[in-house]
């Protein structure tokens, strides 16, 4: 009885051998997983960091408009030469270069510096032509010596960006009796040079729609001056307001800049002016 089960057996696996001659075989593929697995490179820490990546981002408290008893737009501007601001100009990974790539990418939508109101769209292949120059150079030809004219595209360097813009709106909410605020733009500037690279003023790139950049932000660990271990993000810092900044402009019935009518001493005197204002608003309405 043995002796046929080993015989049919033995007849059963060469009628599959003779259909599939690949019967019984490991696979090529199989093998190579197998033998060789997949080495990874070393990482530049002590463990792997992941909460930035895991981390989601909480969606802000929604608003009745019957809630909000008062409100001021404020027009701000960060200067990243300030200590306080230095992580903007982090080399590793400028802010500036953070709102390049993810717009040149479409990761986000960027729109134009015609108003600040977020009105029209621009496209990548528009943006990562900005800031860029064409120049002329003349070169030689190693064999020939003879003059060519060759074309070269000089890309804007981020160590060039040194202030943004902030739109930001102050509000006080009835529901929660609380004065918050929410930016609602961000606009890198540039400074706008003659022929003979004299600065002449200087001009906002494009505006990028803050709440809707939260997600890529907060995918960005900013560098934390008092503790490399804390993950924080550029969304975290934002949202906590961890940077220095001056107002140039609040919303009037004339769209005045501060410096349209007022210069020196007096542009920061009135800028801070308008900070007390809005801290008094809100200390003015309780009593004691």
């Amino acid at each position: 009885m043995k002796i046929a089960l080993k015989l049919l057996t033995f007849c059963l696996f060469g009628v599959f051998a003779v259909v599939n001659p690949t019967f019984g075989q490991v696979p090529e593929t199989v093998k190579t997983e197998a033998s060789e697995p997949e080495e990874e490179g070393p990482i530049d820490d002590i463990v792997e960091k992941r909460i930035i990546d895991e981390r989601r981002v909480l969606p802000y408290q929604p608003l009745r408009e019957a809630d909000i008893f008062w409100e001021k737009r404020i027009w701000r501007v960060i200067d990243i030469r300030e200590k306080m601001n230095l992580p903007f100009a982090y080399p590793e990974k400028p802010f500036f270069t953070i709102l390049m790539d993810a717009a040149v990418n479409n990761e986000i939508t960027v729109y134009s510096t015609e108003d600040d109101k977020f009105t029209s769209k621009l496209q990548p292949d528009e943006v990562a032509s900005m800031g860029a120059t064409v120049d002329t150079v003349i070169t030689f030809d190693p064999e020939t010596y003879e003059e060519q004219i060759q074309i070269v595209r000089n890309e804007l360097n981020p160590e060039d960006v040194m202030r943004f813009r902030i739109k930001e709106v102050w509000f006080f909410d009835e529901e929660t009796s609380m004065l918050q605020v929410r930016i609602l733009g961000i606009a890198p500037l540039i400074d706008v040079k003659d022929d003979n690279g004299n600065f002449k003023y200087e001009k906002p790139m494009f505006w990028v729609y803050y709440p809707e950049c939260r997600e890529v932000l907060s995918r960005h660990q900013v560098f934390n001056v008092g503790n490399d271990a804390s993950p924080n993000s550029w969304e975290d810092l934002l949202e906590m307001r961890y940077f220095s900044s001056y107002i140039y402009k609040q919303s009037n019935v004339h769209d005045f800049r501060l410096q349209d009518y007022l210069s020196g001493v007096d542009l920061l005197l009135e800028a801070e002016k308008i900070k007390q204002e809005i801290f008094n608003f809100e200390h003015d309405l309780w009593s004691y």
